[in-house]
């Protein structure tokens, strides 16, 4: 329960935000469209925002539809490292106010956001999820509406079973109390492209516990953060809590990662990036007031295996989704298959006849499934892969392969084959629509899951397809440390906050698990109280009266 103002309210366990399917002649469709098209109108402007105040620096970046390349809808101003050292002492004097506000104030502010994002802002956050980072309908929805209304509810439910979580009173005559404090100093939180729940959920999921947190959301994807700030902002959110900060990688680490006030890190990207913020960190160590909280989710390289007892139509339809929605651009996206040797001509068959379906092009278009990947150097970069292939004796090509930035950043879904199981494309994370697949004999099937656990340094999702129960039972022993998240019978993708926490181990991150306590017990600093009401008056032990 809740105690607010006098007022007690029931905290339960949040459901999942309904998904809106969009489909033709509904409501939801012409609302989204309307708003679609009075974007592409408009010309936004963003600031850097510090202290709820808009900051406009003068060095701005474009906003392109990565679908439609010369098509600017806006601009985003960038915090230099003026911006950035101002906006760390405002938090730093906004957490002495935010972290003694009752929790459930604090609860409030994050419910009635959730509640804005579902309900009045819901087509305004999808369309320029949309048309900013080229995603379909779906794609958005899923993530850009449900996923961060439930970060945001089940971070609320979460913050509430942390609080009540307390030691037991053994003792006559003394109190125990567990006060969970938030961090003393700032959180950094740096956010990814491609998911815009991620993005909103990085700096909130610290604020909830009680922190300040600096966001600097990356450079590609600036419009949905946007939008979400304002939507915190009208939810009642205190200015200074979160200070938005677009800005360069290397600018905001200087800054930070060099304050002896830098108390933790919440990341989203690659594992590159991750590895050096974590070598910055333990350089600094002595510099700072605590050791730094690091929490991060970072590559992957997640498989599907399909083993000879699998439902074929149900393989192929989760691999298509798999590593096909959202162009691959996911770091939980399916981009290496196992396949059982008997199996492998009749799948064939039905995997090429399905990917020849796809359609792809500008995200206006709702009966595309596939859009556009995000930028030049994303395009670039999973070029290099299927040129790679295309001059390499151990793969080849059958489908796919073309690429196209002519109008905007196009690469068709491409399935590679190999008969090499440690071939480039099986190792490396590529983040873009490609799918490598590497045959094995039916008999060589523990030798394959062994193959399987060693090809990568990753270990974020993975699938298996089969009807036998053993074959399933074993894989997922065998296969116990490649995947913090790990799927039977569907796709790798898709994780649904309260559902399926996600998180991955290896050089996918730390696992800490985001929409759940585990995460939000990252953003604490416990302590324990005892407090004695009837304290001896005498330091000698029973033991010792003779």
């Amino acid at each position: 329960m809740f105690k607010f103002n006098n007022m007690i309210f029931p905290i339960k366990i949040p459901e999942n935000e309904p998904i809106h399917t969009y489909e033709k002649g509904s409501i939801d469709r012409t609302k989204l469209k309307e708003c679609l098209n009075a974007i592409l109108k408009d010309f936004v402007e963003i600031p850097v925002i510090i202290n709820g105040k808009e900051i406009y620096t003068g060095n701005t970046v474009d906003i392109r539809l990565p679908h439609n390349k010369n098509k600017i809808i806006g601009k985003c101003h960038l915090a230099g490292k003026k911006e950035i050292e101002e906006s760390i002492v405002c938090s730093l004097e906004t957490s002495r106010i935010w972290s003694e506000m009752p929790y459930q104030e604090r609860a409030l502010i994050f419910m009635k956001a959730a509640d804005l994002l579902t309900l009045k802002y819901r087509y305004l956050m999808n369309a320029v999820t949309m048309l900013s980072i080229s995603k379909n309908p779906y794609q958005s929805e899923i993530e850009a509406v449900c996923e961060l209304a439930d970060f945001w509810r089940f971070n609320v439910f979460g913050m509430h079973s942390i609080y009540k979580e307390q030691p037991p009173h053994n003792s006559e005559g003394t109190y125990n109390f567990m006060e969970y404090r938030p961090l003393e100093g700032f959180v950094l939180a740096i956010t990814p492209f491609n998911f815009a729940s991620i993005a909103g959920n990085l700096p909130t999921a610290p604020a909830i516990m009680g922190n300040t947190s600096l966001w600097k959301p990356a450079s590609s994807a600036l419009y949905p953060p946007y939008i979400i700030m304002k939507i915190l902002k009208e939810a009642g959110l205190p200015d200074g809590v979160i200070n938005f900060l677009p800005s360069k990688g290397s600018t905001i680490s200087e800054v930070c990662l060099n304050n002896p006030h830098f108390a933790g890190l919440h990341f989203t990207g690659s594992t590159e990036v991750f590895n050096n913020i974590w070598k910055v960190c333990a350089n600094n160590i002595e510099i700072y007031k605590s050791y730094p909280r690091i929490v991060g989710e970072t590559g992957g390289k997640d498989f599907i295996i399909i083993h000879k007892s699998a439902n074929l139509d149900a393989a192929v339809a989760a691999t298509i989704r798999g590593a096909f929605e959202y162009q691959g651009q996911k770091c939980s996206a399916a981009s290496r298959l196992y396949i059982s040797e008997s199996i492998w001509p009749e799948l064939k068959e039905k995997l090429l006849d399905e990917v020849k379906t796809i359609k792809m092009g500008d995200v206006l278009d709702f009966s595309n499934f596939m859009n556009a990947v995000i930028d030049k150097g994303a395009f670039d970069k999973i070029k290099s892969y299927i040129d790679y292939t295309k001059n390499s004796n151990d793969a080849e090509i059958l489908i796919g392969g073309n690429c196209d930035d002519t109008i905007g950043y196009f690469i068709e879904p491409t399935v590679i084959l190999t008969s090499n199981p440690t071939f480039k494309t099986m190792k490396e994370e590529i983040f873009g629509p490609v799918l490598t697949i590497y045959v094995y004999k039916d008999d060589a099937y523990e030798d394959m899951l062994q193959l399987c656990d060693n090809t990568s340094i990753y270990g974020l999702t993975g699938a298996i397809f089969a009807e036998d129960t053993n074959i399933i039972l074993n894989s997922l022993q065998k296969l116990k440390y490649t995947a913090g998240n790990f799927y039977v019978n569907d796709k790798p993708t898709g994780a649904v906050v309260g559902q399926q926490p996600f998180g991955g181990l290896r050089a996918s991150g730390t696992n800490d698990k985001s929409g759940t306590y585990i995460n939000l017990l990252k953003w604490t600093s416990p302590r324990a109280l005892k407090i004695n009401f009837v304290p001896p008056i005498n330091y000698r032990y029973p033991f010792m009266i003779e």
